[in-house]
């Protein structure tokens, strides 16, 4: 497996990490734990060194399984978790990042996690009632006392990651990014290639859809999968969008690779300081994945590819509005 610095930062990590997410939250019923759990050490056998996590992914247990699963190989990886959020009865209720309960969320987070410190920890989502100096400034002191390494941020503005870095240097930021969702190459990768800060793509794959396995037949249970409150996924826009799946499929086809393996591949080739996290749930997954990392194409094919895409029209937001207005602040 190929190695990545995340910016300056002196991090290095798996050119290709694994959200863990969808073991737990959001992407239907929750698959059994033990598999999960070798799943995780399947990827760590793979080189895999990226593993990312959220105390709102259950909540509490997603954090707790990659806890357990990550324990005997502690000192090889890095563990990404992030904190923002109020809860009530095992319930998220609201975003809440201040200072006291940043420091509540790491004293929690690390007990779950069966670790001394956390790797990287994220801002979820931007607390417009908490300044982000004041929300660095809570990061930098966990940072002195040894209880955090490194910080990061979630969706933000490049205007919030300049004021964030003033105070607390940052070593990555954590944002959607793929051939579905390209807004961060506007801002955000700018000014982290200016600032010497790593870059984390979550939902490289747009959700699944870029693999090819999702059509407008595809049914998402409101009940566990997320997506089923999403734009992009009605039948309407799936149908839609399609041409982009078939130029994955199309281009792929040169070199024996998956869709998903060109899409990850596109997204590695565009700086060398990203680390994108696809989820999944399946080892043959996990494998084709990972497998992308090995991937060659020519700054020509790229550029044809590119050509290709921009003559592509995406249909449909990511969010519905309201969700999109919490982020990118």
């Amino acid at each position: 497996m190929q190695k990545r610095n995340l910016g300056k930062s002196g991090l290095e990590v798996s050119a290709l990490g694994l959200g863990c997410m969808g073991m737990s939250y959001h992407r239907g019923p929750a698959p059994e734990r033990k598999a999960m759990i070798a799943l995780i050490h399947k990827a760590v056998e793979l080189g895999a060194t990226l593993f990312d996590t959220a105390e709102v992914y259950g909540p509490f247990i997603n954090e707790e399984l990659v806890g357990e699963a990550l324990s005997p190989f502690r000192k090889k990886v890095v563990i990404a978790t992030k904190f923002g959020f109020n809860f009530e009865n095992g319930k998220s209720m609201g975003l809440n990042s201040r200072p006291e309960r940043i420091r509540q969320v790491a004293e929690e987070s690390l007990k779950r996690l069966k670790s001394e410190s956390i790797d990287l920890f994220f801002q979820h989502r931007t607390d417009p009632n908490v300044p982000i100096e004041d929300v660095a400034g809570t990061v930098k002191d966990l940072i002195r006392q040894g209880m955090v390494m490194h910080f990061g941020l979630c969706e933000v503005s490049g205007q919030t990651i300049r004021r964030a870095h003033a105070v607390q240097p940052l070593t990555a930021v954590q944002s959607e990014y793929s051939l579905m969702w390209r807004q961060p190459e506007e801002e955000v990768l700018p000014t982290l290639e200016e600032l010497g800060i790593g870059f984390i793509p979550y939902s490289p794959l747009g959700r699944g859809y870029l693999s090819g396995a999702l059509n407008e037949r595809t049914k998402f249970d409101s009940s566990n999968d997320n997506r089923a409150t999403l734009p992009r996924f009605t039948a309407e826009a799936m149908k839609a969008n399609r041409g982009l799946v078939d130029l994955l499929t199309e281009f792929g086809r040169r070199k024996r690779a998956t869709p998903t393996q060109v899409a990850l591949a596109w997204l590695l080739a565009q700086k060398p300081w990203i680390a994108p996290i696809p989820g999944t749930t399946k080892q043959e997954r996990l494998e084709e994945n990972l497998r992308s990392v090995d991937l060659e194409f020519t700054p020509k094919e790229w550029h044809d590819f590119d050509r290709a895409v921009s003559k592509i029209k995406l249909q449909c937001d990511r969010y519905p509005i309201d969700q999109e207005k919490q982020v990118g602040h």
